[in-house]
């Protein structure tokens, strides 16, 4: 972080000082909510959480060499006390981005948010020194945390906003006001919270409408693809610029095709140049996601040329997202347990025909959450699917969505145990464990909540006979 002293940061979130000795005395390390996290010159910020009370470690964070908390209450050692822990590490962050003067990019989508930052962050750092968000850490405390973390070096500031309601990447754009922001798609993540597309979408556009106007730098990137998002031109004055395949974007794709390890390639044009792009990524989908980074570092001075050598070197930064891996004996693990709703876990079971070209295929999916009341029908859509693309075995794991995603492939004309439907994920492992070939293809995914990330590990340590527990 930005060094401040303790007076200033407690003038910025409106807080009182306690048990202060001398006010003067600096944050120069980092901003943290894990009290294990704390090291000489932090900050740390106590939160009260379902089962643990940050505050409970107030005395512990100082002795590992925190100056400070920032506290609801006074903690017998040096604290800044505010009435809302949480705005006051939002006006903290609102108050070190607007010192840093680095451009903001802020992106959002229903889909793909999380490989997309790490594909910007990875291409930008070939400009200049880029700070963004870890792994999916999108919302108000993940937020400013991340923002935080930029110091004087810092020049990009690339933070994913996540929204379950209307007004929530409003508020996150006041915390981290954004000059360029792009908007991936609308898809059916969390409809059921939202109660439809159309409020996914007024949601997520929230975004362009916190940028600055055109004349002021302000740059809304958009995805010609999705009539939702590409809609949201109306509701900007900023500069739109638009990416995807169709002919109208500014920054499009073609000759898009797989290699024959399941990795897409296609031609990169922008309206300074074109150039190839081999990505290291798994899956089709990846293509829209670089795409949409190329946009973005094209609008910040790079060149064609420099765009895709960066594409196509960059890898995955984030856990559990297509994370793929080769046992000794030639079975392919794909981990993307870490989420899935109905439009990733059709992008997946794409990637894994396209990874097993010539080999067994197996998709152990579990369920979607927060889907409403389109539950049934997209895990019966999702179960039908992996029957049209003749994945080799359906392995459906968990309770009723997951029947569904059996009854689908079954109804879709699966036969025999083509599809089988499983209680948890130990019965998963014991299963595959039992069943698996030299040269087998296995995707593992599911909504987070699931925990079929345990299935993978359990695959992964060959010959273990320990146990995985679902979630």
């Amino acid at each position: 972080m930005i060094a401040l002293s303790l007076a200033e940061i407690a003038a910025v979130v409106g807080g009182q000082t306690h048990d202060i000795p001398d006010p003067s005395v600096k944050v120069t390390g980092p901003v943290v909510r894990d009290s294990r996290e704390a090291v000489p010159g932090s900050l740390f910020v106590a939160f009260v959480g379902e089962r643990v009370d940050g505050h409970d470690f107030a005395a512990q964070v100082v002795e590992a060499g925190a100056v400070a908390v920032l506290a609801a209450r006074p903690v017998g050692v040096p604290a800044i006390v505010v009435d809302d822990v949480q705005r006051a590490l939002g006006a903290l962050a609102r108050r070190v981005v607007t010192d840093l003067g680095a451009t903001l990019v802020g992106l959002t989508g229903s889909a793909g948010k999380t490989s997309t930052k790490d594909l910007i962050a990875q291409v930008l750092q070939r400009k200049a020194p880029t700070v963004y968000t870890p792994g999916s850490l999108n919302n108000e405390i993940g937020l400013p945390l991340t923002a935080l973390t930029a110091t004087e070096e810092t020049r990009f500031l690339v933070l994913e906003m996540g929204a379950r309601g209307i007004g929530h990447i409003r508020y996150l754009t006041e915390l981290t006001p954004p000059r360029i922001g792009l908007v991936l798609n609308v898809g059916s993540a969390h409809i059921g919270e939202f109660g439809g597309r159309e409020q996914i979408a007024q949601a997520k556009g929230e975004l362009v409408e916190s940028l600055p106007p055109a004349e002021e730098g302000g740059t809304a990137v958009l995805n010609a693809d999705d009539p939702l998002v590409r809609a949201m031109a109306s509701r900007t004055k900023a500069k739109v610029v638009l990416f995807g395949e169709s002919d109208e974007a500014d920054v499009r794709a073609e000759n898009v095709r797989l290699t024959d390890s399941g990795q897409p390639a296609f031609r990169l044009h922008t309206p300074s140049g074109a150039s190839d792009v081999t990505m290291r990524l798994y899956g089709e989908h990846h293509v829209s996601n670089a795409l949409a980074a190329a946009a973005v570092a094209h609008e910040l001075g790079m060149s064609a040329e420099e765009i895709a050598t960066a594409l196509s070197e960059a890898g995955s930064l984030s856990r559990w997202r297509m994370e793929v891996t080769e046992r000794p004996d030639g079975v392919t693990i794909v981990n993307d347990a870490y989420n899935a709703n109905p439009e990733s876990m059709k992008a997946a079971l794409r990637a894994l025909v396209a990874m097993g070209r010539g080999r067994r295929t197996w998709a152990v999916l579990g369920k979607m959450a927060e889907l409403g009341d389109e539950a049934l029908a997209e895990h019966d859509a999702v179960g039908r699917l992996a029957v049209r693309l003749n994945v080799s075995k359906l392995v459906a794991v968990g309770g009723i969505e997951a029947s569904w995603l059996q009854l689908g492939a079954y109804n879709e004309g699966s036969w025999g145990e083509e599809s089988v439907h499983v209680s948890d994920a130990q019965a998963a492992v014991d299963l595959l464990r039992s069943e698996l070939r030299p040269g087998d293809v296995v995707l593992v995914k599911a909504s987070r909540s699931v925990g079929l990330e345990g299935v993978a590990q359990a695959l992964l340590e060959t010959g273990a006979e320990g146990e995985v527990s679902a979630r």
